[in-house]
């Protein structure tokens, strides 16, 4: 699946005019392969690994080109960061968990036809949307409880 992935962001990038020089393939790869939200300084490191001569500002210009190409979003989840994850080809929402800052992908069918019923209620058709529920670990419960 990543080699996929990282040819529709190569595919992308040469529809586009763009070259695909040898530190925006390692960029690309990199977040074909991730599967969690990676900011900058995580996919600096990440890419980094494979090629030390990539330099955090060659990734800041990198993530913002595919993002303006739309290869990736960016998502901004109340950590003061900007995450990354390959742009998706379905829909789905995100749950963050406080503690550890972890993002975890669901869909509900529920939650979206409830969306629809409340925009319809109120006069709407809903065109797009992004779902983020902020949470924490429920408390364990006692063995005596």
């Amino acid at each position: 699946m990543p080699t996929s992935r990282l040819a529709a962001i190569e595919t992308a990038c040469r529809a586009k005019g763009l070259r695909v020089t040898g530190p925006r393939r390692v960029i690309a790869q990199v977040l074909s392969e991730a599967h969690d939200h990676p900011d900058v300084t995580e996919l600096h490191r990440r890419a980094a690994a494979r090629d030390a001569r990539i330099s955090l500002a060659t990734v800041y210009r990198t993530v913002k080109m595919f993002e303006d190409i739309g290869v990736i979003e960016r998502h901004a989840f109340n950590d003061g960061r900007a995450r990354y994850e390959r742009t998706p080809t379905e829909h789905h929402d995100h749950l963050i968990d406080v503690k550890s800052g972890k993002v975890i992908e669901f869909h509900s069918e529920e939650i979206e036809e409830l969306q629809a019923q409340i925009a319809a209620k109120l006069g709407y058709r809903i065109v797009g949307h992004r779902l983020e529920l902020y949470v924490e670990p429920l408390p364990k419960k006692s063995a005596g409880a």
